[in-house]
């Protein structure tokens, strides 16, 4: 049955799908990667995403925000490189936003994804536009904001869609970041691998809302 809000251990168990939906993507966010980098975004995701399992495993559901921050701070230590920093970035920040809530609804959802957002683009300077992480969570920031007062299934359905639309748009971009920048119109045709991470990750979050 569809959930209209989450509790504090329904959150862990919602982060904990999204660590697993990571680490079995792994072998399509490599592919993804190797089309426009060093093919190694999977690997960093699967490393990042078994140690927030792991912190997560270990004890009980302190509160909403921290779980976020958990997840946060384990893939920041174990990843490294950009995508530690952006994803550890996005989840602490977004964590932060939720400090005090004792539920998680649509709401919550709104100020989690523009919290993250906001601190992956002052982090990265990235932009819409640009091929990034950003293409896939700025627009389902924007939804969110839209749906806050909507019921928690109905936003988080119109969230993953705004984020795989996001990602789709990236296929026709030309890179402003990384290694494929060095591709130029040879990277158009292919999703930024990290918009692709976004998207797993929220449709992990809707299959667990919707259940």
């Amino acid at each position: 049955m569809p959930k209209a809000s989450l509790s504090k251990d329904e959150v862990k168990a919602m982060l904990l799908l999204a660590c697993e939906r990571i680490i079995a993507a792994e072998p399509q966010l490599s592919e993804a990667d190797r089309n426009l980098g060093d093919g190694d975004h999977g690997l960093g995701m699967q490393r990042g995403m078994t140690a927030a399992r792991e912190k997560l495993e270990a004890g009980d559901a302190e509160s909403i925000d921290k779980s976020f921050s958990a997840v946060g701070m384990a893939m920041m230590s174990s990843m490294g490189g950009a995508s530690g920093a952006i994803f550890g970035t996005f989840f602490r920040n977004g964590g932060k936003a939720l400090a005090g809530k004792e539920t998680f609804d649509a709401a919550g959802l709104a100020a989690f994804l523009q919290a993250g957002v906001d601190g992956v683009k002052l982090r990265g300077g990235a932009a819409v536009g640009d091929k990034t992480v950003v293409d896939a969570m700025q627009p389902a920031a924007e939804k969110a904001a839209e749906v806050a007062d909507h019921p928690l299934p109905e936003a988080i359905a119109a969230v993953q869609k705004a984020a795989l639309d996001g990602m789709e748009a990236s296929k026709a971009m030309v890179a402003k970041f990384g290694r494929a920048k060095t591709l130029g119109d040879a990277c158009i045709g292919f999703p930024d691998a990290g918009a692709m991470s976004v998207t797993v990750i929220i449709g992990a979050f809707a299959d667990y809302i919707r259940a």
